[in-house]
């Protein structure tokens, strides 16, 4: 809806020092500011995906501070955005989801400085976060390459598992599966920004994979090529696709983006909706030449992205996505 409206807005002054604005969709606003600096600029917030306050406060800051990793960029500073139904909600729960949020700034080493609060129906937490990163190697979702191949950091299916918890039929492994990839700060995309052979990243979030990876298909002007069997799923999600949970944005997702993807015949419905999964703090999707993709990958595994693989390529051809 965002880029609907900013759509409609009537163009400003091309600044030649913004080198990332709305044009592409991508994740964060970047900004020159001298030769070897860069501010990483972006936003983040939303209404509670799990009923414990300290655990949505860590989900919702370490999805926040994803955006600046995607770009390439080092957080080094956060501003709460904190909205409350004062007098509805107890204030220690208050408390627990900004002592969430907090505990992730620090594992990322940054402090948040400040922020706005205000009365609302319902409690809404997230942050504003910059970061820094060298204006050569910011990572767009648009530079991506034919030849390359695509790698996904993170296993899919937490819109799924939330749907089993908002019935209460998410068991407590599944639970902690679930809490245990969604506050995992995406830190592997600062050394994947010193990779020259990386072309472009984003992260997956609310759009699904299918959704974001279109967007870098559309900016870079390329056809990507997956196969289903590769894509890293959680266990607990795999189960309960199968046995048809799922979200209404998937289905949402799926009909922005149907005309330009082409399924394999007589694919099962719940795998259709597994790769339009809404993901929470979801991983990074990188793009990046053959030769590169092992330095990735062990990237990845060193700062403990287990469930990091090769999902597809990009090819020549029209913006689209092919599924085998």
């Amino acid at each position: 809806m965002l880029g609907e409206l900013l759509a409609l807005s009537p163009l400003g002054k091309v600044d030649p020092n913004l080198l990332v604005g709305t044009e592409t969709s991508d994740d964060a606003a970047v900004y020159r500011i001298n030769a070897e600096q860069a501010i990483v600029a972006t936003t983040d917030f939303f209404l509670p995906i799990v009923d414990d306050p300290y655990d949505f406060g860590r989900i919702s800051a370490t999805n926040a501070i994803s955006d600046v990793y995607a770009m390439g960029g080092k957080p080094f500073l956060a501003l709460a955005l904190v909205g409350m139904p004062l007098g509805k909600l107890p204030v220690e729960a208050m408390q627990r989801i900004l002592a969430g949020g907090h505990a992730v700034c620090d594992a990322a080493g940054i402090p948040i400085g400040g922020g706005h609060s205000i009365d609302s129906p319902e409690p809404m937490y997230g942050l504003a976060v910059l970061g820094l990163v060298h204006p050569d190697r910011v990572k767009r979702n648009d530079s991506a390459r034919a030849g390359d191949v695509l790698i996904l950091g993170k296993a899919l299916g937490i819109g799924i598992m939330g749907a089993a918890l908002k019935k209460g039929e998410l068991h407590d492994k599944a639970y902690q599966q679930m809490i245990e990839t969604t506050t995992q700060l995406n830190t592997p995309g600062v050394a994947l920004a010193e990779l020259p052979g990386v072309h472009a990243m984003t992260d997956v979030t609310g759009f699904g994979l299918l959704g974001h990876l279109l967007e870098i298909c559309r900016g870079s002007k390329l056809r990507a090529e997956i196969a289903f069997d590769a894509v890293p799923v959680l266990s607990a999600a795999l189960h309960l696709a199968r046995d048809g949970y799922a979200t209404g944005a998937s289905d949402r997702n799926w009909a922005g983006i149907a005309g330009h993807v082409q399924l394999p015949e007589g694919m099962p419905e719940w795998q259709k909706k597994l790769l339009c999964d809404p993901q929470t703090s979801g991983g990074l999707l990188v793009a990046c030449g053959r030769d590169s993709a092992p330095a990735v990958l062990e990237i990845f595994r060193q700062q403990g992205f287990n469930f990091a693989c090769e999902i597809g390529r990009l090819v020549a051809g029209p913006a689209s996505i092919t599924v085998r």
